[in-house]
């Protein structure tokens, strides 16, 4: 009795200590420009995640920026065509000083790559019979990047995020959340706040979904792939969209063991 009354003092010290530390975090507002490394000229639109709290800003004109932080947040700092950095919030940025950000470019070779389509204003039946069929059955809308997927009426498969076919999410995006709950949060955070929607909707980097999934770009493909996921998707897909499909084929395999779950029970 008494070792449980000691642990259970223990634990309560431990979660009063918690909950003060985290009140003692310094909150302020960080202010700054965000340029090129190699010619100093001004980045516009870079984009700073706070991959703490799930909030982001875009910079504005000469690249400038402003952004809540709290003591011991984590921003990703990135821009297209330039190397991201992740910095951490310490005290000492709550000076007032404005920070200033030099991003480096990325130099990387773009493979060539050649796209056909059939271009509609909609998705219509008498438009869909028209394009070319695929085993995806891939529609180009035309005024949209993006390419979406429609299913065969024959095949009973469920329409998914997007347009996109999901027929039998694997078990791994299920098992992943269910052991690591607050990922799940995160991801319909990002998915769910404007500010953040904004910004991955002009991402194709996949960085910031392989950075709450903690996994590389190998494993992400191979689980959109058995959720039923087109190769074109899931390399054109922005990164708004690619958490989407993850979330989209979690609550399918749920919805399927919760099935399986009810029909064993009776």
């Amino acid at each position: 009795m008494r070792n449980k009354i000691t642990y259970i003092t223990l634990a309560f010290c431990l979660l009063a200590y918690t909950y003060s530390s985290a009140q003692d975090l310094l909150k302020f507002t960080i202010k700054g420009k965000i340029a090129n490394a190699v010619d100093s000229t001004f980045i516009q639109g870079a984009t700073l995640l706070n991959l703490t709290n799930i909030d982001g800003v875009v910079s504005g004109k000469e690249g400038f920026f402003e952004i809540d932080v709290t003591e011991s947040d984590t921003l990703l700092i990135s821009s297209l065509g330039y190397e991201s950095i992740k910095l951490k919030i310490t005290k000492d940025l709550s000076k007032g000083t404005e920070l200033n950000v030099d991003l480096f470019p990325r130099i990387e070779e773009l493979p060539e790559v050649k796209v056909s389509s059939y271009k509609i204003i909609g998705v219509l039946e008498i438009d869909v019979k028209n394009v070319p069929k695929d085993r995806y059955n891939r529609i180009h809308i035309n005024g949209l990047k993006q390419s979406y997927e429609v299913k065969n009426s024959k095949t009973g498969s469920s329409l998914g995020a997007g347009g996109v076919i999901i027929n039998n999410p694997a078990d791994f995006v299920y098992n992943l959340f269910g052991s690591k709950p607050r990922k799940l949060k995160d991801l319909k955070e990002l998915k769910d706040k404007d500010a953040t929607r904004k910004i991955l909707t002009n991402r194709f980097d996949r960085e910031v979904i392989l950075d709450y999934l903690q996994m590389d770009l190998n494993k992400l493909t191979e689980v959109l792939s058995d959720c039923d996921y087109s190769p074109y998707f899931i390399n054109k897909a922005t990164d708004l969209q690619l958490i989407e499909a993850v979330l989209e084929c979690y609550d399918n395999r749920r919805a399927v063991k919760n099935g399986n779950t009810s029909k064993e029970g009776k």
